[in-house]
């Protein structure tokens, strides 16, 4: 998963899916096999009905088999698989269906709760469908109805590039997944963000869990975590900068009975007002909703008065002592929990602030 980065001020260039690129290495490879000849470029038509053009990276084959590559263009999306090499190795069986395997670099599901089944490669149904509809049509082309292709996608480096992920808590080992329900990477979309937002729910229901621990990152589900140590990493979730789509999926599954959240003072500024997409890009703090929060809190205007002066919500420790019994953090929970509540209605909520240095503040409801 990327890294949450500030959105460039610059028209952005759009990319293309793992599962494209896997396509399109698909297509090259069992071309190659059939025609026993070097193929240095495809054309695929992606789920969204738009052609693409592939160059090849490379190409290999002998009467057996045949091993293609590409090289993934993300376009300006900020995507921990930019640059990677995606190479499929196909040969032909004699089950007369397409057959999937896992190669170096492509994660194993080892949980319930993915679309894909425990035990099969991490290549998600889009860009299955995609590589069978290529397959089936060139082996028409080629009388060859009757035989089946063996696919095997590999991804360079691919363990590696997936320790910069959320694979791992999702169940999936061992390298990343092959993703896209479009083809297309919109730069900045946040489209999968959100979805390992919903899958990682859905591990956790397929889990048995009824309690998740949600946070916007690392650095707060570790502070979280000294209160919550029996909750296992399949009910954790990072919910980033997307509140909204979070509790959205969190009421529309019924098997989640309470949620512990934890949220930094940044956000936490930011999602009192209601706003649930906390992006830097999309919301920043008002100075003038905190100081009359303050005000409401009980504080003289004196006091409230100082936080006009601040050019960071971090800085309101310095007015107010970060500790449980502090009406201003009271007032900032209260009315986090009440745009949370409003969403997800059902849910049994647990709040709590988190500073930088890992100290924490229950809301007292």
């Amino acid at each position: 998963m990327s890294e949450l980065q500030d959105i460039p001020d610059k028209p952005l260039r759009s990319g293309y899916t793992t599962g494209a690129c896997a396509t399109a290495s698909t297509k090259a490879a069992l071309l190659a096999l059939v025609h026993q000849q070097n193929i240095p470029k495809v054309e695929i038509t992606l789920p969204i009905g738009k052609t693409a053009e592939f160059e090849l990276k490379s190409c290999v084959f002998n009467s057996k088999e045949s091993t293609c590559s590409v090289i993934k263009d993300a376009g300006d999306d900020p995507d921990v698989t930019h640059n990677a090499e995606i190479s499929a190795t196909v040969s032909l069986n004699d089950l007369g269906t397409i057959v999937f395997k896992r190669g170096d670099g492509v994660g194993l599901v080892t949980l319930p709760g993915l679309d894909i089944a425990v035990g099969e490669p991490a290549i998600n149904p889009v860009p299955r469908k995609m590589m069978e509809t290529i397959c089936k049509k060139i082996l028409a082309n080629h009388n060859l109805e009757k035989r089946g292709v063996t696919i095997t996608i590999s991804v360079k480096d691919g363990a590696k590039i997936a320790k910069r992920t959320l694979n791992s808590r999702l169940g999936i080992l061992e390298g990343i997944s092959i993703l896209g329900t479009t083809g297309i990477v919109t730069p900045f979309s946040a489209a999968s963000y959100i979805a390992s937002i919903q899958q990682g729910i859905d591990v956790a229901v397929a889990n048995k869990h009824q309690e998740l621990l949600i946070n916007s990152g690392g650095r707060s589900e570790k502070a979280l975590k000294q209160l919550f140590p029996e909750i296992p990493e399949s009910a954790c979730i990072h919910y980033g900068n997307w509140i909204q789509e979070t509790f959205e999926k969190i009421q529309a599954t019924p098997q989640i009975k309470s949620v512990a959240m934890g949220i930094m003072l940044g956000k936490a500024s930011k999602l009192a007002q209601g706003y649930t997409n906390t992006h830097s890009n999309k919301t920043t703090w008002n100075k003038e909703f905190i100081h009359q929060l303050a005000l409401e809190a009980g504080y003289e205007k004196a006091i409230a008065d100082r936080v006009l002066s601040l050019n960071m919500a971090g800085r309101l420790r310095e007015i107010f002592i970060f500790g449980d019994e502090e009406p201003f953090y009271q007032k900032l929970l209260q009315k986090c929990f009440e745009h949370c509540h409003k969403i997800a209605p059902n849910i049994q909520l647990r709040l709590y602030l988190i500073n930088n240095d890992n100290r924490i503040i229950n809301y007292k409801t």
